[in-house]
C-alpha cells in the first residue's frame, strides 16, 4: 500500500514526465549506450535502470490548507539535486527548467521527473536562451558546504557556496531581457546567517536589494513535519514591480520561523536592505503524530543488522553519558529507536578520539552527506535487554525528507544517501509553498508605474 504524505499534498505528482523520451528531447536517447552517468552532447543525461521502489505504508501528519485553485505555476530548479523542491511544490507547479552539475543526482532527477527540461552543466556556463518562458518562481538550494560548520566554513567565496553568485548573474540578466522571476526562493544552512561574521548573509541581502526585489528569511526545521531535527533558512523575495496585500506581512518577527539568530542578523543588514526586508506572515504548525519508530523497518533493504560483536564496538565508543541513555532505554518496557552519529570529541586528557553519540527522543539527527566530516547515522533498537544497531537504510533516509516509497532511489547506498542528505525537505517546501508561495503570486499585481 502506498499512503500519501500529506492529505494536503496529494496532489504531489511523483509520476510527472517519467517517459521522458519526448519529441523534445528524442536527441538524448539515440545512443545505445547503457553508461547512466554519461553525458550526450546537449548536456543531457541518459536514463538508466530504474530500481524497483518499496512499498511500505508512508504515514504523514495532516497538515494546512489547499493554495487556491490556479493554472500551474511556473518554476526554475537550480541546484535541484533528486527534485526534492519540484516534490514538495506539486501539481499546481509546472517545471520550466531544472539545472544541476552533479551528474548522478541529476540521474536520479531523471528518472524521477523526465530529463527533457533538464540541464547538466555548470551554472556558469547557462544564459538566458538556455531558459524558456518566463518563470513564476526561481528555486534555489544552492550549495551549503562552504557554509556548513561540517563543511569548511569558508562562506560565499568557497569554489561550491559560491556558485550564488553564478545563479544570481543568472537572474540579473533575465531581468535586463524583462524576463525576472516573480518569486525568487533561497534555500540552506543556517549558518548562511552567520558565516564571515553575518557577511555573506548581508552580502545575499544586499544582492537581492540591489537586484530590486523585496525579501524576508525564516528558519524552517522539518522536525515540524518529519521526525528529523533539520533547520534551514529560507530566503523568499519578490519583485519590486509587483505589490502584494499587507495580510502577507507581519509587524515583526514570529517566534516559531524567526529565531533570535535570524533576527540579530537582520539587526546588522544597512538601511537599503532593512528597507526592502520585509517579515512574512505563515501560520502555526499541527501537532507532529509520526515518530521516527513509525519510519523504521525490521527487514530494511541495502544494508544489514550489525553482528553482535560490532554492536558491542559502538557501546564501547559512547561515553557515560551516552550509555546511560542505553540502559535508560532497556528499562522503558517498549521497544526504543535511537540514531547514531559517531564524532571526533576530546577527552579528559586532551586527546581527539571518536566517540558513539546516540538520541533516543524519537527524532532523527540532521540527514547529512558523508563528505565534510559528516558520518552516516546508525540506528540503535532497544527492546529490554536486546540491543541491535545498523546504519540508517537508504529507503528509511528518504522517508525522513517525505520522499514516497514511489521515489526511486539510486541502487549504491552512498549515491542514494547523499541525494537525501544533500537535500530540501518535502513537506517543508509544501507548507511553504501553500502559505505564501502560492497566494503571494495569486494575490500580487504589477505595481503601478508612476508618471515620468
Amino acid at each position: 500500500m502506498q499512503l500519501d504524505l500529506f492529505r494536503f499534498c496529494n496532489d504531489v505528482d511523483q509520476d510527472a514526465d517519467l517517459d521522458w523520451t519526448s519529441k523534445s528531447d528524442s536527441h538524448a536517447t539515440s545512443s545505445t549506450s547503457n553508461n547512466p552517468d554519461q553525458h550526450v552532447s546537449s548536456g543531457y543525461l541518459r536514463p538508466h535502470e530504474q530500481l524497483p521502489s518499496a512499498h511500505h505504508p508512508f504515514p504523514g501528519p495532516d497538515l494546512i490548507m489547499e493554495g487556491a485553485a490556479m493554472k500551474p505555476l511556473a518554476f526554475y530548479e537550480f541546484f535541484a539535486g533528486g527534485g526534492m523542491a519540484r516534490a514538495g511544490l506539486g501539481k499546481k507547479w509546472k517545471c520550466l527548467f531544472a539545472n544541476d552539475i552533479d551528474v548522478k543526482k541529476a540521474a536520479s532527477y531523471a528518472t524521477n521527473w523526465g530529463a527533457s527540461h533538464l540541464k547538466v552543466a555548470d551554472v556558469g556556463s547557462l544564459d538566458t536562451s538556455a531558459l524558456p518562458g518566463t518563470a513564476d518562481l526561481s528555486w534555489a538550494s544552492f550549495p551549503c558546504q562552504d557554509l556548513s560548520l561540517a563543511g569548511s566554513y569558508v562562506g560565499l567565496q568557497g569554489k561550491r557556496s559560491g556558485t550564488f553568485w553564478s545563479f544570481w548573474s543568472l537572474m540579473q540578466n533575465l531581468a535586463e531581457v524583462g524576463r525576472a522571476p516573480r518569486v525568487v526562493v533561497l534555500e540552506n544552512v543556517c549558518g548562511a546567517l552567520t558565516s564571515h561574521g553575518g557577511r555573506d548573509f548581508l552580502a545575499i541581502s544586499e544582492a537581492l536589494t540591489n537586484g530590486g526585489y523585496r525579501f524576508g528569511a525564516m528558519v524552517m526545521d522539518a522536525v515540524h513535519f518529519l521526525p528529523q531535527s533539520r533547520p534551514r533558512l529560507f530566503i523568499v523575495a519578490i519583485n519590486r514591480h509587483y505589490d502584494f496585500p499587507d495580510s502577507f506581512l507581519r509587524t515583526g518577527p514570529s517566534p516559531l520561523w524567526h529565531p533570535e539568530r535570524l533576527t540579530r542578523a537582520w539587526r546588522q543588514l544597512p538601511e537599503d536592505a532593512k528597507d526592502a526586508w520585509v517579515w512574512w506572515e505563515l501560520p502555526d504548525v499541527c501537532r507532529r503524530e509520526q515518530a521516527l519508530s513509525d519510519f523504521i523497518e525490521e527487514d530494511p533493504e541495502g544494508v544489514d543488522w550489525h553482528s553482535a560483536a560490532e554492536t558491542r564496538r559502538i557501546l564501547a565508543m559512547m561515553s557515560a553519558v551516552n550509555r546511560k541513555k542505553v540502559e535508560s532505554a532497556k528499562q522503558a518496557r517498549r521497544r526504543m529507536v535511537g540514531t547514531i552519529y559517531k564524532r571526533t570529541r576530546e577527552s579528559t586528557t586532551g586527546e581527539k578520539m571518536q566517540r558513539a553519540e546516540v538520541r533516543f527522543d524519537d527524532i532523527a539527527g540532521c540527514l547529512r552527506t558523508p563528505a565534510g566530516g559528516s558520518s552516516r547515522q546508525l540506528i540503535m533498537v532497544v527492546d529490554g535487554n536486546l540491543v541491535r544497531s545498523r546504519l540508517l537504510s537508504p529507503r528509511e533516509a528518504a522517508r525522513l525528507m517525505g520522499l514516497q516509497d514511489s521515489y526511486i532511489l539510486p541502487a549504491k547506498y552512498n549515491e542514494a544517501y547523499h541525494l537525501c542528505g544533500d537535500g530540501v525537505a518535502v513537506p517543508v517546501v509544501r507548507f511553504l509553498a501553500a502559505n505564501l508561495l502560492e497566494p503571494l503570486i495569486a494575490k500580487s499585481i504589477p505595481a503601478k508605474q508612476e508618471a515620468a
